[in-house]
């Protein structure tokens, strides 16, 4: 069904300083018939769920179109990034698209711009730099200020608008970015959107007594200020001159805006935690009328009211499409979790990019030095590619797989970041939804649940409820024997691969890490690559150019044998392959085995067909048994071969314990060669 074409009033969607001046009514007018289409919208979305025809939640952005309707109209949305939060209806509609398509996304029907995935005000639209939102408070902040470096790394004078709430500032996430936007220099526009109540708490009990939220962005050295958003010219003026100042200066600025919020926290919220009268003074300050009456004196009355209907007539309209519009189809969920696999990335066909000469004998090069030549090949060949972290400039990280990458190829690409692994996190997202690719390393894999929330439900969702591709490779060093103690020995594999969406590749050889770290470079999905710390230096291995680095996503054939089926990953497949050489010699019984090196998406066809021929299933890991990645193995084999299953499957690995400090309890708690053999000999018989 087509849509209905825009009226006049609303064709342009910008708004200049110039036209702000005293006497330039038309730039406000145009502001007034944004403002006010964003209210009968909201109004109109509340209207139809309760209807019923509008599910899930609605959150209204009555009272707030006098800060997000002006800020829109001033953005430059050929080059800004913004992500717009629950109030921000106003602000959507602005930015891009048409208004049916914005109807569609809370009718959750088959015209929706997230195909019915995501909840209403959560959509965005990536390829126009307004970022999806997520629910976690804060968390988008760190995106936005990623998308606005990006932009700046392009080239392009771009400033971000990243938006939260009073309740939301008390979030890990917003200090985190605002001492990142600080320390990089970001142009970001932070806004606070202070109505005075997070969902039902107030202020008073949020904040100590005479809090100005605005102050606190002077403890990260940014310039900040407050806004009332009462009078919608003045908000206009002062937003225009916040962004020039921000555009021209390239840092971040803080505004907190104190705006209302003239319905509760969504739909279902009755409000009745508001103090007696507290309601009718929020109308009584509601910017909309004020605007129009001050609008009227200047353009007339007459002209406003033909301008309400033409608004009215036209929401309407749009409310029949969607109405009509078909619901959404199933089809094509599960294809969507990731993006489709590239085509590969026309890398110099050597070991090393300052080498026009044919490929070279294999090198004998440890794990960590394979990486670090992979990494120098990536920074080289690939301009959008950054490499960042804790301690990976001059130091060169914790394991020093970064070792003189900052002096080889400059701050810019390489460089520290402070702890605040979620900002970190978000802010690489931000660079990967816009065309770069970053490689973010973790000091250890431990540290990574401090960014669980970007990782499993931000970038791991990116595909899926948005269709953005979320190119970003996270190196996680992880495992243990080496006394480190359960803050810095986590295998943590099961705990991330079970949420869709994220990519896991677990080399266990110095070339598979090499190679590894090319395929997840190139991959258009978040990858996590798992380093076990033992095999970084454990011995070394030949490494050379492998035009067939695409391997790696699928398992290697260790050792062929009959009796049974042998799966493992990681630093297990030395363990495997001693325990199956001292079996073949000891017991003359021999296991098929297997180096999983992709741990999602799995791909078991060669596995499922040696089980077909041997009968008999064993699953060796690290990580604990119980929730282990092992249990999802075990299930996914014997579903479709039991009929070919000799035996009970055996699954073997670390205790259900925090992962203990001394050697001799740690020794106790992993599986080893002696272990293994224990238990196998003891499942044969």
């Amino acid at each position: 069904m087509a849509f209905p074409p825009l009226p006049s009033i609303l064709a342009v969607r910008d708004l200049r300083a110039a036209e702000l001046e005293s006497g330039a009514a038309d730039g406000l007018l145009r502001a007034y018939a944004w403002m006010q289409f964003a209210r009968l919208a909201d109004n109109r979305i509340l209207d139809l769920f309760r209807q019923g025809l509008i599910k899930g939640t609605v959150t209204g952005g009555q009272g707030n179109e006098g800060l997000i309707v002006p800020l829109a109209l001033l953005a430059d949305k050929a080059v800004d990034v913004v992500s717009f939060t629950h109030r921000g209806l106003g602000g959507h509609l602005v930015w891009s698209g048409h208004p049916c398509d914005h109807f569609n996304q809370y009718f959750a029907n088959a015209g929706s711009p997230t195909r019915a995935r995501e909840g209403n005000i959560h959509h965005g639209d990536p390829a126009a730099r307004s970022l999806p939102m997520i629910s976690h408070l804060g968390a988008m902040l760190s995106t936005v200020a990623g998308a606005t470096d990006s932009q700046r790394r392009l080239g392009r004078p771009a400033v971000g608008f990243a938006f939260f709430g009073d309740g939301g500032s008390s979030t890990g996430d917003v200090h985190e970015t605002l001492n990142l936007a600080a320390l990089l220099s970001l142009p970001v526009l932070f806004v606070i959107e202070n109505n005075a109540y997070a969902y039902s708490t107030p202020t008073s009990e949020q904040f100590a007594p005479g809090i100005e939220l605005w102050r606190r962005a002077a403890g990260y050295g940014i310039e900040a200020f407050a806004l009332d958003c009462g009078d919608t010219a003045r908000v206009a003026r002062t937003l225009a001159a916040a962004i020039a100042k921000v555009r021209t200066s390239g840092r971040p600025l803080l505004i907190e805006a104190h705006t209302l919020r003239l319905r509760g926290h969504a739909a279902y919220d009755t409000g009745d935690y508001l103090l007696p009268g507290e309601a009718e003074g929020f109308f009584a300050r509601d910017p909309l009328p004020r605007f129009r009456t001050a609008l009227a004196a200047e353009v007339g009355a007459d002209r406003l009211a033909a301008v309400d209907a033409e608004l009215a007539a036209f929401l309407e309209a749009c409310v029949a499409v969607s109405l009509a519009t078909p619901r959404p189809s199933p089809a094509g969920m599960a294809a969507d979790v990731f993006a489709p696999v590239p085509a590969p990335l026309p890398w110099v066909p050597s070991l090393r990019s300052d080498s026009a000469a044919p490929p070279a004998p294999p090198e004998n090069l440890t794990a960590a030095q394979a990486l670090n030549l992979g990494l120098r090949k990536i920074l080289a060949e690939r301009p959008e590619s950054l490499v960042l972290g804790q301690d990976i400039g001059t130091y060169g990280g914790a394991f020093k797989v970064t070792e003189h990458l900052l002096r080889d190829f400059g701050r810019p690409r390489v460089f520290n970041t402070p702890l605040a692994e979620s900002a970190c996190t978000g802010y690489a997202i931000g660079l990967a939804l816009n065309g770069h690719r970053p490689i973010e390393e973790f000091q250890f894999a431990d540290f990574v649940t401090e960014a669980a929330t970007q990782l499993t439900l931000n970038a791991a969702t990116m595909r899926f409820r948005s269709g953005a591709a979320c190119p970003l490779v996270l190196r996680l060093p992880c495992g243990g024997g080496l006394t480190f103690g359960s803050f810095h020995s986590q295998e943590l594999e099961s705990l991330l691969l079970s949420m869709p969406g994220l990519k896991g590749l677990y080399p266990s050889t110095p070339q598979d890490a090499f190679n590894a770290l090319l395929a997840a470079f190139e991959d258009d999905n978040p990858v996590l690559l798992f380093e076990h710390k033992a095999l970084y230096r454990r011995g070394r291995g030949p490494v050379a150019w492998d035009p067939d680095y695409r391997s790696v996503w699928q398992p290697r054939h260790v050792r062929r044998g009959d009796f049974a089926t042998l799966v493992t990953y990681g630093e297990m497949v030395q363990v495997a392959t001693d325990a199956g050489a001292y079996l073949e010699s000891e017991y003359e019984t021999t296991f098929d085995v297997f180096d999983l090196r992709a741990l999602a998406p799995l791909r078991l066809e060669a596995v499922a067909a040696s089980l077909a021929r041997t009968g008999r299933l064993v699953i060796l890991h690290e990580g604990r048994r119980t929730h282990g990645f092992g249990a999802e193995l075990v299930a996914r084999l014997t579903e479709e071969n039991f009929a070919a299953l000799k035996a009970a499957p055996l699954r073997l690995a670390a205790l259900d314990l925090p992962v203990p400090f001394a050697p001799e309890l740690e020794a106790v708690f992993r599986p080893d060669r002696e272990k293994v053999v224990d238990a196998i000999v003891a499942w044969m018989g």
